[in-house]
């Protein structure tokens, strides 16, 4: 059984990739509910739990949009970004000009004739008042959880849709999308995604124009399609490259010998470097100038232990097969991840967590 998307000549020359760090709050958000939780999350999930115990994020109109007793949210909750993406404010004023017909709608697709809450009445009542509100618990949310993050979150993102852009290039539309994930198959002009969470075959309303594909480096394992949108629809897929992400973000010396050998200074750049980043990313992360960070990068590209690509303006870099070689050679491979307690953070509707 599968979901499938039907698309003509002119749709899918109209597809394009987009990056969304709305889409990346939403998906923290599940990530801190438990739901599709991964483990590759798990340092970070311990960052955030950690962080808001300290002070609790107060969304009492995010959460029960969110999540209810059925899987899903509101279509108008994610919109697809109209240009390649990159901003909150571009995503959240997006989001503020809904039409209150297409908010109402959604929610009673959604909840039928009764809300999850009073805040979700509240916005029935007054769309326009209310996505503010949800716009202002969104923005905190991101700026809380996402937004120090985001500098290695939208390079990893940028790296994906360079490799999926050449992959459309060289293969068209069969390539891109046999290697986007497991469970997509491009057949006679049709876009299916298949998988064991699909007990009878559905068809997409599709909205107007493309599809907008959007990786997500905080999202769940599976491929996410909207099934109807006033805007385009979108495909929100997981990205490559997110594994070596948290382990290197949020805290790990490089091993003795590494140290040794390159000097601690080029040791963290080869570790940090395990998920890709650009040289203004590098100095902020690692305390130091991009003057100096570009000169231990030229040692370490004329040595083969690290890699450049242009995307746009910025080059990212990243860590070569042999530079992680002689990384993980060492002897002091990088730190396991600490397991993280199964099910939902502790939340209330208005309050996470």
């Amino acid at each position: 059984m599968a979901l499938t998307v039907e698309l003509g000549v002119d749709e899918l020359a109209d597809t394009r990739f987009a990056v969304s760090p709305l889409s990346e709050t939403v998906a923290a958000l599940q990530q801190l509910a438990g739901q599709d939780r991964q483990a590759v999350h798990r340092r970070w999930l311990q960052w955030a739990q950690d962080e808001l115990a300290h002070e609790p994020l107060a969304l009492p109109l995010t959460w029960p949009l969110l999540f209810g007793d059925t899987r899903g949210w509101p279509e108008f909750l994610v919109p697809a970004p109209t240009g390649p993406g990159g901003s909150i404010d571009d995503d959240l004023a997006a989001l503020r000009r809904t039409p209150a017909s297409t908010v109402r709608a959604n929610l009673r697709r959604r909840f039928g004739d009764t809300a999850p809450s009073a805040a979700v009445a509240d916005l029935a009542a007054d769309p326009e008042h209310g996505l503010r509100e949800l716009a202002a618990e969104l923005r905190a949310a991101h700026d809380r959880l996402i937004a120090p993050h985001w500098p290695r979150i939208s390079a990893v993102l940028a790296a994906d849709v360079a490799h999926r852009t050449r992959q459309l290039a060289r293969g068209g539309a069969a390539a891109l999308f046999a290697d986007l994930h497991p469970d997509l198959r491009w057949h006679d002009g049709r876009l299916e995604l298949g998988g064991d969470r699909w007990r009878q075959d559905r068809a997409v309303d599709r909205g107007p124009g493309g599809l907008v594909l959007m990786p997500v480096v905080l999202g769940s394992a599976y491929v996410l399609i909207k099934r109807r949108t006033s805007t385009q629809t979108t495909v929100r897929y997981p990205a490559r490259g997110v594994g070596e992400l948290w382990s290197v973000l949020l805290g790990r010396s490089p091993a003795g010998a590494t140290v040794r050998l390159l000097g601690r200074a080029r040791a963290e750049l080869l570790a940090t470097l395990r998920s890709p980043a650009t040289t203004t990313d590098l100095a902020r992360a690692l305390g130091v100038t991009p003057s100096a960070v570009a000169q231990h990068l030229r040692v370490l590209r004329e040595n083969g232990l690290v890699a450049g690509e242009r995307n746009g303006r910025s080059v990212l870099y990243r860590t070569t097969a042999l530079g992680a070689a002689l990384h993980d050679g060492s002897g002091a491979p990088l730190a396991p991840v600490d397991e993280a307690e199964p099910g939902a953070a502790p939340v209330e509707s208005s309050a996470c967590p």
